[in-house]
């Protein structure tokens, strides 16, 4: 029975357990199902509220878009609009231009349909008009053939003769026309030639240009210089090229030559001769040698240290060689080669403000004038000869142009050319820069003063400034001041075309006009 009892309160027990434990696990379960609903509800809402957000963002962005997209289309439908309006704007200037061309089309057909007209009824006139003369010819004919009592071939024969004469006179006056002409264009020709052998060959004063003069100490020298028989005097002008001319100046001895740098071995020769004391042929010959060697190493360092002042690279040695040569040479008193370096200087300038590169242009204005190196060595213009020269030895067209074109020898391919003729002008033409002997001078300021002295109305005329300006004093009861400017205009116009002058010269008209009056 407490084996009964026990058993049933263990099952009792073990279904109160099992009670629990479902109640238990019901509970939890209702717990857990709770937090997943709410855990779910959340996650719904988050969704929703993601979607929302998503959902506004793709709202606003589309309406972005589409915003945008309507801005593109309303600028591609103005620019649409533009263009279609610039087409029929186009359209219409052609529809008038080519009205325009129709018009003057048929108004061309219609001038050429009458011009043809009239050709035609020209023609029709000018066959009537032959076909008339030819009756005539033939009436007179007829007639001559009556009257002289010739056949028509005698008469044919008669009137070739006749007009075989009048061709012959009229032959004969054209071919003196002719002759004439060309012998004034040979004249000036020749002239032309002369002027540029002078040129090339010695230059306007002689003796400023082709000889040099050694002073001396006492004149028992020149009998040691003459030497026995002369044979001192043959061996240094063999020797040396140039001639020596010792009787005609007293106390000096004078050397004679066109070549500038054998004038100058010459007189560094004499110089050396005359200090050293032994003068004989074999001394002179050792001497010239020695300066000669001298001389040419002076010449390739002057020509370098031309370049080098003009601020360009080295240039070919035989060029370098001409450069160094146009030390010795002078124009007008004005040495070339410092006359050459300038000009380089003053290409480069203008070059610059011109935006044109530097070095052509320096390199053109400093071998500009290496023509004169070569003497009457080669025949033509200095210019074309250094142009010529300075191509073989591989300067560029426009610098090869430039050289030849300056003196307007050859027509300027670039501006390089007229820029080297301003150039030289400015070098030789600014105050002092070349002088000119006194006769000359003179005379310009002479005839500059009566130029002005012939004008009706000038009270005095005064040439000032070397020559360079020529004031012009006038009657102010003659000459008004609207005239004075046309007379100053006339005197300059004057001298331009009856002078020959360097440089620039300037006329001013001075009218001066006194009042006078007394207080008493």
């Amino acid at each position: 029975m407490s084996l009964l009892v026990n058993i049933v309160e263990q099952a009792a027990l073990v279904a109160l357990g099992a009670g629990l434990c479902y109640w238990l696990l019901w509970w939890k379960g209702r717990n857990l199902k709770k937090v997943k609903t709410l855990e779910a509800e959340a996650l719904v809402a988050k969704a929703r509220a993601d979607a929302e957000i998503t959902s506004r963002d793709a709202r606003l962005a589309a309406n972005e878009e589409a915003r945008k997209l309507r801005e593109e289309a309303d600028q591609a439908l103005a620019t649409r609009r533009a263009e279609r309006l610039e087409l029929e704007r186009r359209l219409a200037e052609r529809e008038t231009l080519i009205n325009s061309q129709l018009t003057r089309l048929v108004e061309s057909e219609k001038t050429l349909n009458e011009q043809k007209e009239a050709l035609r009824l020209r023609a029709i006139a000018i066959e009537g008009q032959q076909r008339e003369l030819t009756e005539l010819t033939r009436q007179g004919l007829e007639q001559v053939q009556k009257l002289a009592g010739l056949t028509q071939a005698d008469a044919r024969s008669e009137f070739l003769k006749r007009v075989e004469q009048d061709a012959l006179q009229e032959a004969a006056k054209l071919s003196r026309l002719i002759l004439e002409e060309a012998k004034t264009k040979a004249e000036e020709k020749a002239r032309q030639i002369i002027s540029v052998a002078i040129q090339r060959y010695a230059g306007e004063h002689t003796f400023e240009n082709t000889t040099a003069t050694i002073a001396l100490q006492g004149d028992e020298i020149k009998g040691r210089i003459i030497g026995r028989e002369g044979r001192n005097i043959r061996a240094f002008e063999a020797a040396t090229g140039v001639t020596v001319l010792i009787d005609d100046t007293p106390g000096a001895v004078l050397l004679s030559g066109f070549d500038p740098v054998r004038r100058e071995v010459a007189r560094e020769s004499m110089v050396r001769l005359i200090a050293d004391g032994r003068i004989h042929p074999t001394r002179i010959e050792e001497i010239v040698a020695q300066v000669n060697e001298e001389m040419a190493e002076t010449i390739v360092r002057l020509g370098e240290e031309a370049v080098l002042k003009a601020g360009l690279p080295p240039m070919h040695l035989e060029i370098t060689k001409l450069l160094g040569r146009l030390h010795f040479r002078h124009s007008y008193s004005q040495n070339i080669l410092d006359h050459s370096v300038e000009v380089a200087h003053l290409m480069g300038l203008m070059a610059a403000e011109l935006g044109l590169e530097v070095a052509p242009a320096k390199r053109a204005g400093l071998l500009h004038d290496l023509g004169k190196a070569l003497n009457h060595e080669v025949e033509g213009p200095h210019a074309v000869v250094g142009a010529d020269l300075i191509k073989r030895y591989g300067e560029s067209d426009a610098v090869v142009n430039g050289v030849a074109s300056h003196h307007n020898d050859v027509p300027p391919i670039g501006p390089l050319g007229i820029l080297v003729s301003a150039a030289d002008a400015i070098s030789a033409s600014r105050p002092g820069a070349r002088s000119e002997n006194m006769t000359t001078y003179l005379k310009r300021v002479e005839d500059l003063e009566k130029i002005a002295g012939g004008f009706p109305g000038v009270e005095k005329s005064f040439a000032v400034q070397a020559g360079r300006e020529l004031r012009v004093f006038v009657q102010p009861n003659q000459i008004g001041d609207e005239q004075a400017f046309v007379l100053a205009r006339s005197i300059a116009s004057k001298i331009e075309n009856d002078l020959q002058y360097p440089g620039q010269i300037k006329v001013t008209v001075i009218r001066e006009t006194r009042c006078v009056e007394v207080a008493k």
